[in-house]
């Protein structure tokens, strides 16, 4: 059995859930995929259905009522992912921007590399985005200057969704005190790994923007990354991330 769970959440992506899934079966290193559906009406979780006929006992689906936010879709994977004993945790987008083939590099970086969290990064030497307008890659690095500025934080890309955790993060990582539920919430995860004192390394990636299906990004979300850093910030200084009894 392998001991890496690789996150998919998913809502409306039946253009791309298949060839995600089969892209990363195809890869060396067995990498075992969780998808988090939250009742797609496009048909995605039936899709990942007859994935999982084909490849069973790799591929497993946690159906969610409704659309609840990309954060609580990652957290009910990482709650899912402990109880089911894996020591290796990769948040990944279903649409390839995230290339599959950079998991193989984000897993050996915490497995062996040294770090407690490994991000893979658009903003350090050999990262790079594709297909992006000026407007759009100016607002992402300058949003990445703003969260570092803010929160002290010695990552380039605080915004990156690509992202490895080790068990012991998680495990010690109060969960329930993540309050941000979008774009936000990859920057607060960061945050409070690096309040605990976790190693965070960054993977360089090739960031590709969508070639099927519909982008989530909403000004909501915006909104709630812009104030938000300010709020994770202000907060930092009345509470701890830790969770107080640590499962065994």
């Amino acid at each position: 059995m392998t001991d890496c769970l690789v996150i998919i959440p998913t809502y409306n992506e039946k253009e791309n859930i298949q060839k995600i899934i089969q892209a990363v079966i195809d890869l060396e290193g067995s990498f075992h995929i969780l998808v988090v559906d939250d009742n797609s009406p496009d048909g995605t979780g039936q899709l990942v259905k007859e994935m999982q006929d084909i490849h069973a006992g790799r591929i497993f689906l946690l159906e969610r009522e409704g659309k609840s936010g990309l954060g609580t879709a990652y957290i009910a994977g990482f709650r899912w992912g402990l109880q089911n004993h894996y020591n290796y945790f990769i948040e990944m987008d279903a649409d390839f921007s995230h290339n599959p083939e950079d998991l193989p590099r984000l897993y050996k970086a915490c497995k062996s590399g040294g770090g407690d969290v490994s991000v893979g990064s658009r903003y350090v030497k050999g990262g790079k985005v594709e297909n992006w307008p000026f407007d759009r890659l100016f607002l992402s690095y300058g949003a990445s200057l703003y969260v570092r500025l803010v929160t002290w934080m010695p990552v380039k890309d605080p915004t990156a969704g690509f992202v490895c955790y080790r068990r012991n993060v998680l495990e010690q990582m109060d969960l329930g005190k993540i309050r941000f539920i979008g774009y936000a919430f990859q920057i607060e995860m960061k945050f409070a790994a690096m309040t605990l004192g976790f190693k965070i390394v960054e993977v360089p990636i090739t960031f590709v923007d969508r070639v099927e299906g519909v982008s989530k990004m909403s000004m909501k979300i915006v909104k709630e990354a812009i104030l938000g850093v300010l709020q994770m910030r202000f907060r930092s200084l009345f509470k701890s991330y830790k969770l107080v009894s640590v499962p065994q």
